[in-house]
Order: C-alpha cells, then sequence, then structure tokens
C-alpha cells in the first residue's frame, strides 16, 4: 500500500478498508507516514467525511495503538460518563459517588483541563493531600470496594489521537464530526468499560454550538460504541449558560459538596440526576423511576456524600474538607460584577464566561500552566433573569486585583439584555441512542 493511493482514495469519498485505515494510523504513529501526507488525508475525511464502519475501524485502530485498559478485575458491570465539556461542568463529582452510592461500579480516567473547558483531575486535586496517579491494582481495589475511584489518564492511552489531534489543530481539521467523534471514543474504548454514557454539550460554551452538529456528533460517537460491543447512551444538554453557579476548581468542588448535600442550583442538579439514573439503568439497577428513586434515597439519606468523602480518603486527600467545606479558604482577592442597565438576560456567551476564569487563573492557556485552584466565577444570575442597574450578576475571585479588573471588563462583552423575556431554556435536550433520538 501506498499513502499516496489512500490519500486519492478518500478524495474521491470513497469507503476505505479496515486493512487501509490500519496501513494510515499504525504507519503514522510509526513515523513511517509524513506529516503533510497525513494533513491531506485528514483533509479529505473533513471534507468527503466517514461511513459508519470506516469510523469503528477508525476509533479501534487508535484505541489499539496504546495501552488497553483490562478492568475484568473490577466486579460489575462498570459504566464510563464523558463529557465533550464545556464551562462549569463538574457533574462526574456528583454523578461518580452517586452510582456509587446506589450500588453501580465507577471506575474514571479523567483528564486535565485546556483553555476554558476544566478537567475533573485538577479539579478534585485541589482537595488538599488527595492524588490521582496510582497504580492499576490500587486502582481496581478502591472501586472494588468502594464502587468509585477517578484516576488520571495514562500516557500511553491511544498515542495515535495525541499524535493526530496535535496535526489536526493546525491543519484546521479540529471541527470535523468522524474526527472528533474518533478522538473521543478511542480513549473511552482504551478504557476499558462496559457501558458508556456520553454528555453532549451544545451552545455557545461548547465545541458544538449548534443542536444539529451535536446531534449529528452523538450518532456517530453512538454508534462507534455499540460497533465496538459497548452499550452507548448520549444526552445532549444546554452550555448556553455556565453550568450551575460555580466556575472554578475550588468552587465547582464546593458546589458539588452542596449539591450532595441536597442543595445546589436547580439545573446542575437536573443533570446529575439525569446522568446517575441513566448510568444505572445501564448498570441494571432498574428502570427509569427506580433508579431515580435509589438517586434521591442517597442524597437525602447522605450516602452518596459519604460515598465522596470516603473516595477521597482513598485517594489520599483529606476527606474533612468534604465534611467541612468552610476548610476551603477564598481567594485573597474578590470583585462584584454588576449589571450595567436593567432589562432580563437575553444571552450570555459562555464560552466567554469560561475565558474570563482562564484570565483569572483558573484555567490553562498551554499544558504546561499552572492552575490557581481559588480563582474563578461565581454566578447568581443567568439567562433568563430579570436584573436592575448595579444588580450584582457575579462575583469574580483571583490571587491578584489586577487580575480582576481586567477578567471584569473582559466579561462585560459576555453578556446581552432584552426588554424582552427570552425564551426559556432546558438544561437537557435530547436522549440519543442506537434506536434514535428522544427529545425533551
Amino acid at each position: 500500500m501506498r499513502m499516496y493511493d489512500m490519500i486519492d482514495k478518500k478524495k474521491y469519498g470513497k469507503e476505505m478498508t479496515k486493512e487501509e485505515i490500519e496501513f494510515v494510523i499504525n504507519g503514522y504513529v510509526a513515523d513511517e507516514i509524513p506529516d503533510y501526507q497525513m494533513a491531506a488525508w485528514l483533509m479529505a475525511v473533513y471534507y468527503q467525511g466517514m461511513t459508519d464502519e470506516e469510523l469503528i475501524y477508525l476509533t479501534d485502530c487508535m484505541a489499539k495503538s496504546g495501552d488497553m485498559v483490562d478492568l475484568s478485575e473490577v466486579k460489575g458491570i462498570k459504566v464510563d460518563k464523558h463529557s465533550t465539556g464545556g464551562v462549569g461542568d463538574k457533574t462526574t463529582l456528583v454523578v461518580a459517588p452517586l452510582v456509587a452510592a446506589c450500588g453501580g461500579k465507577v471506575a474514571k480516567m479523567s483528564g486535565r483541563g485546556l483553555g476554558f473547558t476544566g478537567g475533573t483531575i485538577d479539579k478534585l486535586e485541589s482537595i488538599p493531600g488527595l492524588v490521582t496517579s496510582m497504580e492499576e491494582k490500587k486502582f481496581f481495589e478502591i472501586v472494588n470496594r468502594l464502587g468509585v475511584a477517578v484516576m488520571g489518564q495514562s500516557a500511553n492511552i491511544a498515542p495515535a489521537d495525541k499524535k493526530i489531534y496535535a496535526l489536526r489543530d493546525v491543519t484546521a481539521t479540529v471541527d470535523s464530526i468522524p474526527l472528533i467523534a474518533s478522538s473521543i471514543m478511542s480513549k473511552k474504548l482504551a478504557a476499558g468499560s462496559d457501558k458508556i454514557v456520553l454528555d453532549v454539550t451544545v451552545g455557545s460554551g461548547a465545541f458544538m454550538k449548534k443542536k444539529e452538529d451535536a446531534v449529528k456528533l452523538a450518532e456517530r460517537m453512538v454508534a462507534i460504541g455499540e460497533g465496538a460491543g459497548r452499550e452507548t447512551v448520549a444526552i445532549l444538554t444546554n452550555m448556553d449558560v455556565p453550568l450551575g453557579e460555580a466556575v472554578g476548581n475550588d468552587l465547582e468542588i464546593l458546589e458539588a459538596i452542596d449539591t450532595l448535600n441536597g442543595n445546589g442550583p436547580e439545573d446542575f442538579k437536573e443533570i446529575c440526576e439525569v446522568f446517575a439514573a441513566q448510568m444505572l439503568m445501564l448498570s441494571g439497577s432498574g428502570s427509569a423511576e427506580e433508579c431515580k428513586a435509589l438517586i434521591k434515597k442517597a442524597i437525602s439519606e447522605r450516602t452518596a456524600l459519604k460515598k465522596f468523602a470516603e473516595m477521597v480518603k482513598e485517594q489520599g486527600g483529606d476527606e474533612r474538607y468534604i465534611y467541612e467545606p468552610e476548610r476551603f479558604t477564598e481567594a485573597p482577592f474578590k470583585k462584584e460584577f454588576t449589571a450595567e442597565q436593567d432589562g432580563y438576560i437575553f444571552h450570555m456567551d459562555t464560552e466567554l464566561c469560561g475565558k474570563t476564569s482562564v484570565l483569572l487563573g483558573a484555567g490553562r492557556t498551554t499544558k504546561e500552566s499552572d492552575i490557581d485552584a481559588k480563582a474563578g466565577i461565581r454566578f447568581y444570575k443567568k439567562t433568563g433573569a430579570f436584573v436592575k442597574k448595579g444588580e450584582v450578576l457575579a462575583t469574580l475571585y483571583a490571587s491578584e486585583e489586577q487580575k480582576l479588573k481586567d477578567a471584569c471588563e473582559y466579561l462585560k462583552a459576555g453578556y446581552v439584555f432584552s426588554a424582552a423575556e427570552p425564551p426559556a431554556q432546558k438544561a437537557v435536550i435530547a436522549r440519543i441512542t442506537k434506536d434514535g433520538a428522544e427529545y425533551f
């Protein structure tokens, strides 16, 4: 085979065989295919797309390019959850212990944040002492004993994806639905769980800005998962507003604790309960109604909070911070962000809100950037709220006073006000399975 022929074939939209796709991916990982030829092939995929069968072959090959985690030592059905990212997305912090408290098994491998999309690992590591780097044997032991553990993703999980993504990033092929789907699902397949639940976010703070594109992405990822023998469900959630109130590592941990205590913002609570119920259903824990009842009991009786504290302790963290969240210290500087006019908040540029948190120090601009766990934003008024001039919309937190001034000025562009009330928004938009889409 020649890479020239692979480029030419895909350029004309012809379907590639399993062997041809393996030739392309394995050859590129082995440095036998140069960047310029791989870039040409990726651009051909960008314009011509891929069939479901091609996508299954591509994702399987990328997953098998590195370590394939074997979770057979963990008893029971393991259900994984993945989000395509957003602003204030802290669902794993609540959903994972909640599912475990209801009898499910969550062996979660998560990544770090980059840019305005936060990472679960960074958030957890803001709890004093907690470590997310551990031997697989210890990881399995914790999951068997508690039902839940969260560790950092191995550096050798789907190395083909890392190499290809770096090339996509500089060749304008990032926003290709087949390539996004294979990138996400290669890591999920390599992580070893039996069932997969996907949170596909859509809106101004998500990678997919339009609902139609988010549906297409969800359908492709479900097809990949099902094609690999993993029952897969995707849920479309609204990221046209920040999720919950808190954005930033310590702040999001605090909001997760509050939610596990039965409080927390309504939109965040709803999404957490939807995902926990779906994961429990895939685990064989009962019908939708039975799983919802289990969830409400785990929250009301604080067993999910206890499970979170136990996980924190097992991973070296100080569980007193979970039971006594006042132990978290506040950032040395804070500033109120106020409305400059009367009216309804008609729209929030959620990506800009996320980038504001990065300016404050809550996110990374490069992989090597340090994160300030105390930095972030707490939103009090979001899209749909009527506000008066001078009313506090949010509080910004930082370790440097100048960052607050710059961030407040930057955040102003993220709000659109109107005399008319905007249409109500749903937190959960649709559920997509191999059988089709169900809209809410």
